[in-house]
């Protein structure tokens, strides 16, 4: 780990700086972390998961996105793209999603030690799952339906009904996942066919296909700038770094608005 900007941070420091920042006690809370921007901390994310236990206390869940991008279409892959005839046998030979073992890609160290901490629960989405470590783990993740993956049947909309917040550790609003259930609200959204390979009823696997909204992060950041300006997101020193929270209703509320402010629709083009 590095040791610049903020010298060592531990579970105490941390802690203290997460109820500056106003981290409540006995919330619910959906964190997007990279550790590698607080600086050195001592005990890494194990230490950061128990200051935010600290903090949200025995009453309070913590919440992480256990995303696995690569159980998906490789037609869709980017970065970096496999050739068209590598697209069938991916499809036929991937394994199937199981949330006890299938590990996140790309969601960070603190997303992979709540996903395997002991008495945490995972959603059974095999390409956006979510982890959850506390009361409210069952209710925010049972029912994570297939289509709509991160609208009305997901995580992200039971965080909305529970008033829960959003913390954002050492990254942007373009980590911001809450902001895509916005894209959900949105009256006709663009959609797209999205595939994965699930486990079957029998223990073996197989390649499913849905539609779903086509997801678009791009202007995330534009975004999260707007919603700071109003005052809603706090932001303070966590380690080495900088914490920034808000609550989620808040965040999805103000996006609905901008993206019909800022997006243009199908219609339009």
């Amino acid at each position: 780990m590095t040791t610049r900007g903020g010298g060592l941070a531990t579970r105490r420091t941390l802690a203290a700086q997460l109820r500056l920042l106003g981290v409540r006690s006995g919330a619910t809370l959906l964190v997007h972390a990279a550790l590698g921007r607080l600086g050195f901390v001592c005990g890494g994310p194990q230490a950061v998961v128990l200051a935010l236990r600290d903090v949200l206390g025995p009453d309070g869940t913590i919440v992480v996105p256990t995303h696995t991008p690569d159980n998906s279409d490789p037609a869709d892959w980017r970065n970096p793209p496999v050739p068209a005839d590598w697209w069938p046998l991916i499809r036929a030979e991937m394994p199937g999603f199981d949330p006890a073992i299938t590990p996140s890609r790309y969601m960070g160290a603190l997303a992979e030690t709540v996903r395997g901490w002991p008495g945490a629960l995972r959603s059974d989405h095999p390409h956006v799952s979510f982890a959850a470590l506390g009361p409210a783990a069952e209710r925010v993740l049972a029912g994570h339906r297939r289509a709509d993956m991160l609208g009305e049947g997901s995580p992200l909309a039971r965080l909305y009904e529970l008033d829960a917040d959003v913390l954002l550790l050492g990254v942007d609003h373009g980590a911001n996942t809450s902001l895509h259930l916005a894209e959900y609200r949105r009256p006709a959204p663009p959609r797209q066919r999205q595939g994965a390979a699930v486990r079957t009823a029998d223990g073996g696997r197989e390649w499913v296909w849905w539609d779903d909204v086509r997801l678009d992060a791009s202007d995330f950041d534009a975004l999260g700038a707007d919603l700071a300006a109003t005052g809603a997101v706090r932001a303070a020193p966590v380690g080495g770094g900088t914490g920034r929270l808000m609550r989620q209703r808040a965040a999805v509320d103000f996006a609905v608005h901008w993206m019909a402010r800022n997006r243009r629709t199908e219609d339009d083009a």
